[in-house]
């Protein structure tokens, strides 16, 4: 059983195993790397080719099939979910009961139901459950909610915000059991998360109401024909104090992943582009080797990345992570595992609406 570490006896440096050797291990390994109160000690995934690739680019040795042997080690503190959405659940059980703490990728689960026992199990044990929503530590989007809180666009009213991009590359995400859904799971979960960051007050100020739109899945999609998930969605929100949010996530847009997000007050406006802000307009004729995330191809004008994983937000938060880990302190509300159940509940309110085509109420 692992050590839980507590307010004023900070470790030295926190050392960490991942679940999972694919894409977010990725991301979570180069933001870990950042940061020297942090080791990357070991990896854990079923396939032998994954690990292979992600020891490669990152040289961690320590590698293991079966990731319940990993959670056996006493020197682990941290352990990072990086596995599919459907063994969420399953990986986030294991790490409590082995008493690690966990960072766990979005969806915090597939079901809410399956979310409720994770929050109460860590509740339970002790141990921290943590909810990866990088939108929360994005620097733009913290910027956005100083600028907010100063009163700058006045009381807020209503707030737009989407994730959307041309398709996801994962078996696991187009197989509509292992996602869990299409992209309303998969990309709207985004900015879900970061409007209850920002208008729930810690999750006081509860979403009453939601109506969303989304196309069947499969034959039923746009483009995505193989996707047993829809490829198309869209939702409404409305707050307890009367603020509404609309959302989006999609798989029929071309030309790069967009991050967006509008906030409409009273006495102003604001828009933040997170991935076609760059300051960098680059026009090629032979194209680059990469731009941003999801881009088809590099030809013509472009915005290129300059730092894509720093300015998403997650260097910031796997920072927090490991300083809540480290030193006890608490992450921001978004990122806890209550903020990730909510986000469930509401997107399984949605695929009611969508289902049913009517408005939807709640307190979630």
């Amino acid at each position: 059983m692992a050590k839980k570490n507590t307010a004023g006896s900070p470790k030295d440096k926190i050392k960490v195993g991942i679940v999972g050797a694919k894409f977010a291990a990725d991301f979570h390994t180069d933001a870990y790397s950042r940061n020297d109160k942090v080791e990357v000690a070991a990896i854990a995934d079923i396939n032998k080719d994954n690990l292979a690739a992600y020891c490669a680019k990152w040289k961690v040795k320590d590698t293991y099939t079966d990731y319940k042997e990993m959670l056996k080690r006493d020197d682990i503190d941290l352990i990072s979910i990086c596995a599919p959405n459907f063994l969420h659940y399953e990986v986030a059980m294991e790490c409590l009961k082995a008493g690690k703490h966990a960072v766990c990728e979005k969806p915090l689960a597939t079901e809410s139901g399956q979310a409720r026992e994770m929050v109460a199990a860590a509740r339970k044990s002790g141990v921290k459950l943590l909810y990866a929503e990088d939108w929360v530590y994005a620097p733009a989007l913290k910027k956005t909610i100083e600028l907010v809180n100063e009163g700058g666009i006045g009381k807020v009213l209503y707030v737009k915000a989407r994730e959307v991009h041309n398709g996801t590359h994962s078996p696991f995400a187009k197989n509509k059991k292992t996602c869990g859904g299409g992209c309303l799971i998969h990309l709207a979960i985004h900015p879900i998360g970061w409007l209850l960051h920002l208008l729930s007050d810690g999750g006081k100020n509860k979403v009453v109401e939601v109506a969303a739109m989304t196309n069947g899945g499969a034959e039923d999609n746009y483009v995505h024909k193989g996707n047993g998930g829809e490829d198309f969605s869209m939702g409404m929100m409305k707050f307890a104090n009367g603020v509404h949010g609309f959302v989006e996530g999609n798989y029929i847009t071309v030309g790069g992943m967009r991050d967006n997000v509008e906030i409409y007050g009273s006495e102003g406006n604001l828009c933040v582009d997170m991935t076609m802000g760059s300051p960098i307009s680059l026009y090629s004729r032979p194209g680059v080797s990469y731009t941003i995330e999801k881009t088809d191809n590099t030809l013509g004008w472009s915005k290129p990345a300059v730092d894509e994983f720093y300015n998403l937000g997650y260097v910031h938060e796997l920072a927090a992570f490991v300083e809540s880990v480290r030193t006890g302190s608490d992450v921001l509300w978004g990122c806890s595992a209550e903020a990730g159940l909510a986000c469930i509940e509401i997107i399984e309110a949605m695929y009611k609406s969508a289902a049913e085509k009517k408005t939807v109420t709640g307190r979630w």
